[in-house]
């Protein structure tokens, strides 16, 4: 995965990225509402429904909320694991969640993000991040929100 795929695309910016992210809080739950129960629930052989996906965006916020918070202290790189994407579906049970409660959580998360990206000094945004066991060379902090941000896209042009 690091650093062959990512989402960050070579005109991006940090505050372009945090632009995108409050639009997608903003304009995603509108247009993800006129969505019937059927289609949240649906699901293609090995892949996930909406709702699973949408809780993949949960997780995703979660675990880099915590990296993009941490990366800024402590020796550098900041080195974290990978998570594991598909046991933290299933053990979040996501397929069974109400849409409004994953939604609602979704937002507050990015939310939070969009915060602490806010108040982030432009030294910790150089700092040096990878995940553990790569063979990559470290990548800036604000080249991993960035990332994060064009991840989320990515998956957000499957839910809409």
């Amino acid at each position: 995965m690091w650093p062959d795929l990512h989402y960050t695309t070579a005109d991006s910016t940090l505050e372009r990225a945090m632009l995108r992210l409050t639009q997608h809080l903003q304009d995603a739950p509108e247009r993800l509402s006129g969505l019937s129960e059927d289609e949240w629930q649906a699901k293609l052989p090995r892949k996930w429904s909406r709702k699973e996906l949408l809780g993949h965006l949960v997780d995703s916020a979660l675990n880099n909320l915590k990296r993009f918070t941490e990366a800024q202290f402590g020796p550098e790189p900041y080195t974290f694991s990978s998570y594991r994407q598909n046991e933290l579906v299933m053990a979040n049970a996501y397929q069974n969640l109400p849409v409004d409660h994953l939604l609602t959580l979704w937002q507050s998360l990015n939310r939070q993000i969009v915060y602490v990206v806010g108040e982030l000094p432009e030294a910790a945004r150089q700092r040096k991040v990878m995940v553990k066991g790569s063979d990559g060379p470290p990548r800036s902090l604000s080249w991993l929100i960035e990332d994060y941000v064009g991840h989320m896209e990515h998956h957000l042009e499957t839910l809409l």
